[in-house]
């Protein structure tokens, strides 16, 4: 039987005109099969830190007096073999040209989205995409990005992309997970200081994962997998 993996994906400041420079998409995924264990551990250690079972855990939370919670998170990430996180940089979005390419920012936004998941997926196995609720286009984006995601995959009956969906961040431990390892990815490249309990955070994926996160890595680095995009690349075009 081939394997199901859910993949869960964030992505900050995507917007062309936010007035923010860096933008940041991630994916964290794992087998099916351990998404209950593996969310019922980040449930323990918030209760153990006194958060409560319910807490979000999001970058935007992240402060000196939770910094040991969120380090937690980041340990629990490296110690669990069947966690994997693929993380993709824009670092200077003011750069784009969406003119010269004869493209719309939607039509970057999701070339973005498919040089995110595309090294994750492996044929023979299974996919359900998982993306946080950001506005009200969310369902026509879930529909653009499955067609993106099927197309190049040759996979016109979904059997491989077999479903991609909204969801709550609040209800899903994982994609709190993203959403922490993008945080950690942006304020990294922005150069933001002062933040001790954000600083811990960057300084403990670093160095679990033994990368500056602001440099790509390999393209077949398993574990914690980075793709910085800048706009002077000659291709952006999808195959």
């Amino acid at each position: 039987m081939p394997q199901i993996f859910n993949v869960y994906c964030d992505e900050s400041c995507h917007l062309l005109n936010d007035g923010q420079k860096v933008m940041t998409l991630g994916a964290v995924w794992c087998p099916a099969e351990a998404t209950r264990r593996l969310s019922l551990v980040v449930r323990r250690l918030k209760v153990e830190d006194g958060l409560g079972r319910r807490f979000e855990s999001k970058w935007t939370k992240v402060s000196p007096a939770k910094a040991a919670f969120y380090t937690a998170l980041v340990d629990m990430f490296f110690s669990e073999p069947c966690l994997r996180f693929r993380g993709l940089l824009v670092s200077d979005k003011t750069k784009l040209d969406h003119i010269t390419y004869g493209q719309t920012h939607d039509d970057w936004y999701y070339k973005m989205y498919y040089r995110l998941l595309q090294p994750i997926l492996c044929p023979g196995s299974q996919y359900r995409v998982y993306l946080d609720i950001k506005d009200t286009r969310s369902a026509a984006k879930v529909r653009k990005l499955r067609d993106v995601l099927a197309n190049a995959n040759y996979d016109f009956d979904h059997s491989m992309i077999q479903r991609v969906q909204t969801v709550r961040s609040h209800d899903v431990e994982l994609l709190q997970l993203a959403d922490l390892f993008i945080g950690a990815i942006a304020y990294r490249n922005r150069g933001f200081h002062g933040n001790s309990g954000k600083e811990a955070v960057v300084e403990r994926v670093i160095a679990r994962s033994g990368k500056s996160l602001v440099r790509s890595t390999i393209l077949g680095e398993p574990k914690f997998n980075l793709f910085v995009w800048t706009a002077q690349q000659p291709s952006q075009d999808l195959p």
